[in-house]
C-alpha cells in the first residue's frame, strides 16, 4: 500500500485481484486496473454504513474505505494529530504493562474520515505510541484498545508493526480476548 500523508488517500496494489488496485479517499473508493479503468466506485462511502449493522455483510468497496481510513490514519499518526482542526489534550497518565504513559486524547474535525471524533492515544516514556482507543462507528461504536508492538525505524520516522485490537472494559482495561484484527507490517519505506 502506498500512503500519502499529506491527504486522505491510500492505494492498495493487488486489491481483490492481480492487476487490481484499491484506491481510497474520504469521498470515494475504487477498485481500478492498473492500466486504467474503474472496475467499481462508490462515492461518500462512509454513507454506505447507515443502517448496516454490526453482522451485516461489507462489500469489497467496504472493506476498501474501512482499510483505507484506518491505515491512513495508523500510519500518519503521530503527524496526524499536528493537522488542522484536531483538537488535541493531554489526560492523566495510565499504568499498563508495569509502564506509565501518557494520554493524549484527540478530537478530530467531521472532514477527516476516522474511526471517531474522539480517540486516546498512549505513548510510553520513549515516545512510542503503545496503545490507541477507538469506538470504531462503522462498526456500532464499541469501544476497542488497538495496541502496537514491535517498533522499527524508517527513513528517522518510528512504527509500529505489530498491531492487534481488543475489547476494552467500561474501566478503559484492555480485555485479553478476542482479538478482533491484527496487522502485521513487514517492510516499511518513506520517499
Amino acid at each position: 500500500m502506498t500512503v500519502d500523508v499529506q491527504q486522505q488517500r491510500v492505494v492498495f496494489e493487488g486489491f481483490t485481484g492481480p492487476g487490481l488496485r484499491g484506491v481510497f479517499t474520504p469521498g470515494r473508493v475504487a477498485i481500478e486496473r492498473r492500466e486504467g479503468g474503474v472496475v467499481a466506485e462508490r462515492t461518500s462511502p462512509r454513507e454506505a454504513f447507515a443502517g448496516h449493522g454490526p453482522a451485516a455483510p461489507w462489500d469489497e468497496l467496504h472493506v476498501l474505505y474501512f482499510a483505507g481510513y484506518a491505515m491512513w490514519n495508523y500510519l500518519t499518526a503521530p503527524y496526524l494529530l499536528t493537522r488542522p482542526g484536531v483538537a488535541v489534550e493531554e489526560l492523566e497518565p495510565w499504568q499498563e504493562a508495569g509502564e506509565n504513559w501518557r494520554r493524549l486524547r484527540a478530537t478530530f474535525p467531521d472532514a477527516l474520515a476516522t474511526h471517531a471524533r474522539e480517540q486516546i492515544f498512549y505513548y510510553n516514556a520513549a515516545g512510542l505510541l503503545r496503545r490507541h482507543d477507538y469506538a470504531a462507528e462503522v462498526l456500532g461504536g464499541t469501544p476497542a484498545a488497538h495496541l502496537c508492538e514491535k517498533h522499527t525505524t524508517a527513513s528517522g520516522l518510528t512504527f509500529p508493526t505489530h498491531r492487534y485490537v481488543l475489547p476494552v472494559q467500561e474501566d478503559a482495561r484492555v480485555l485479553p480476548e478476542p482479538v478482533l484484527v491484527t496487522i502485521d507490517l513487514t517492510e516499511i519505506s518513506v520517499a
